[in-house]
């Protein structure tokens, strides 16, 4: 059975060790000491350490495959985080390791689709923080001949991941001549493609860790409103949403692109649960209807 490490133990991990439970040995980094109850009860081997202190990883143990879920710092260019692993896994050499990422490595595209050969563009400091992660790895997977995988992820969706309260605050959003393109993955296809990158993809190889149906952003949340029998956000033009949305919120406004999956659905050869975000809210609505019942 393969012993496997996973850095960045949070939602995606948990579905990933609950999808694939017994199917390999689990070793789970976390940083608090409080967190290693919740690991024990999911069947996972707690190991202590901080990636923002190399002399806490000095004792990684040697392990078949990594799985690096982890992000960068909040501030900086590059990513110390990843290179303090690189450097803790280097004296004990995995098989294979497999990176989540993020699209906005590619900054504004003007809505255009994008495949993994496109140039990356980053707009802003989490970005560049993730192109250097990105750089690193391949680089020393290339040094080291291990195998790494690097799934380009965008927004993250599930039953419990869904901008409703966003919604019901009554946040404004873009009418559609001036809004953005965005992609989406549902929580466990995003752990399950991390889990085929593992054994299917090849080596040094970027994908789009996306499902087959961008949307434009006011759409999504129109669509999550009437699942959820909410009234949809009121539409406001660009200019006006300058002065009255956050800056973060700004930031994913200003960056549209449709991400192709071609390469992802050919290569892994993964079935998706939820091809698009409307079967997951289809199912909620289902759900919604059936305890009215009651």
């Amino acid at each position: 059975m393969k012993k496997i490490l996973i850095v960045g133990f949070g939602d995606v991990a948990e579905r990933l060790v609950h999808t694939y439970a017994g199917q390999a040995e689990f070793i789970g980094l976390v940083r608090r000491p409080e967190r290693v109850a919740d690991l024990r009860a999911l069947g996972v081997t707690p190991y202590l350490g901080d990636l923002d202190d190399a002399a806490s990883l000095a004792r990684l143990p040697r392990v078949d495959a990594v799985f690096h879920f982890a992000p960068p710092p909040n501030a900086g260019a590059t990513d110390p985080r990843t290179a303090r692993l690189l450097a803790a896994l280097g004296r004990r050499l995995p098989g294979a390791l497999v990176y989540i990422s993020t699209s906005g490595v590619y900054g504004d595209c003007g809505g255009d689709w994008v495949a993994e050969t496109r140039p990356v563009a980053p707009v802003n400091g989490r970005a560049v923080r993730r192109v250097a992660a990105e750089r690193q790895l391949r680089l020393w997977g290339r040094q080291h001949r291990v195998q790494v995988s690097i799934l380009r992820a965008p927004g993250i969706y599930a039953a419990d991941r869904l901008p409703l309260d966003r919604i019901k605050r009554g946040t404004p959003a873009l009418v559609a001549e001036d809004d953005s393109y965005t992609n989406h993955i549902h929580a466990d296809d995003l752990a399950r493609l991390a889990w085929a990158a593992l054994f299917r993809g090849r080596g040094q190889r970027l994908y789009h860790a996306v499902d087959a149906h961008p949307l434009k952003m006011a759409d999504w949340f129109d669509s999550c409103a009437d699942a959820f029998e909410l009234p949809r956000p009121p539409r406001v033009k660009r200019a006006e949403a300058e002065n009255v949305l956050s800056e973060a919120l700004l930031s994913f406004l200003r960056e549209s692109r449709q991400l192709s999956n071609a390469r992802t659905v050919r290569e892994l050869k993964l079935k998706y649960r939820y091809p698009t975000s409307d079967d997951l809210l289809r199912e909620v609505r289902r759900t919604r209807g059936q305890m009215d019942l009651f």
